[in-house]
């Protein structure tokens, strides 16, 4: 494998990049780059690497072959671009950018220099969830009906006051729904296809900040499917995220990213909810409902081998650009509805089944 990497950004998710990077062979951490010069530092002498303040100076740190961008979310795209202009291949933190247009500047960047573009959406890489994935795109469970997601976590007040980017919607773009909620947006996409129409509504209830810490949103799938998403960090304590998902031939319920029950007019053989281990009765919600910190980096373990595996051929990342796109998108529609009380078609060029 023999890959250099740099790590751009010095907060709780650069150092997740970071631990991530370690634990795969043949992967050196070479760089690392924030505005922040000690925590620069400090994640530097952690990996043996370079640490740099400028950012010029660290995308011309050689050997360095992928750039693992964790800056806040409003820089993603227009960092990623200074990348992929020095020959980088990009893997960038969740959400691919705050805006659309951003999004396809950094996409089109990344084709015509021929660099590879990644994003961590790393719930796609859940053995549970792929195995749902697998048998989704088989057909065997009919047409799809109705899809719900919750996702009710918190965050204390000192995780917006301690940040000066987090809450802003500069460089956060939103809240809870862009920078919480967008893993379970790219997985409703992902599971249910395109959504076709939107309605949502959100409030700052808890926290003192430029966005939303709660909102609610109704779908229309392209599918003809309806659905709802709920995303917070005002739910105190915080709770497992949950997602229920209904077609014709029965209902799939997954919490933390494992099946969690399967009832199906007919089994089908092999697919069934994930074995309780012994112990389970005593574990804690999942982690992520009440803290910023990743304690598992296996998810993005993967994502950072799987850009490194496709580095050199014709195959695409696990979540590349035009994918990690559509979740921005959606989400950017949630907030144009939230903010004007209207339904915002989304216009993918679609064609409704009509369910009358």
């Amino acid at each position: 494998m023999d890959k250099h990497l740099g790590i751009l950004g010095g907060g709780n998710i650069s150092r997740t990049h970071l631990r991530a990077a370690m634990e795969i062979d043949g992967v050196t951490v070479t760089a690392v780059c924030g505005p922040n010069i000690e925590k620069t530092r400090l994640l530097a002498l952690g990996a043996g690497a370079a640490f740099y303040e400028d950012l010029d100076e660290f995308l011309d740190h050689r050997p360095m072959d992928v750039v693992l961008i964790g800056s806040p979310s409003g820089l993603h795209a227009e960092q990623g671009i200074e990348a992929a202009k020095r020959g980088l291949h990009v893997l960038v933190e969740k959400p691919i950018d705050i805006d659309v247009d951003r999004a396809d500047q950094l996409i089109e960047a990344c084709e015509i220099a021929g660099v590879k573009l990644g994003v961590f959406l790393q719930d796609r890489v859940a053995p549970d969830l792929q195995k749902l994935k697998n048998v989704l795109d088989s057909g065997v469970l009919g047409s799809p009906i109705l899809m719900s997601a919750s996702v009710r976590w918190y965050r204390p007040p000192e995780y917006y006051q301690n940040s000066r980017w987090r809450g802003t919607r500069a460089l956060d773009g939103g809240g809870a729904l862009m920078n919480q909620g967008i893993h379970t947006v790219d997985l409703l996409l992902w599971l249910c296809g395109d959504v076709f129409t939107v309605w949502s509504r959100a409030i700052t209830a808890l926290h003192h900040i430029e966005v939303e810490d709660a909102l609610v949103a109704s779908f229309q799938f392209a599918s003809g499917a309806i659905g709802t998403l709920e995303v917070a960090t005002s739910c105190f304590p915080g709770f497992s995220r949950r997602i229920d998902l209904t077609w014709s031939q029965g209902t799939i319920t997954i919490e933390d990213d494992k099946i969690k029950s399967v009832d199906l007019r007919e089994p089908i053989a092999g697919f069934c909810a994930a074995p309780r281990q012994l112990g389970d009765e005593l574990e804690t919600p999942d982690q992520r409902a009440t803290s910023p910190v990743v304690s598992n980096t296996q998810g993005h373990r993967a994502i950072i081998e799987n850009i490194i595996q496709v580095i050199g051929s014709d195959r695409l990342p696990l979540c590349d650009g035009r994918e990690a796109r559509r979740s921005v998108h959606l989400v950017n529609a949630m907030y144009r509805s939230a903010r004007t009380g209207a339904v915002v078609e989304l216009n993918e060029g679609r064609v409704l089944r009509s369910r009358v």
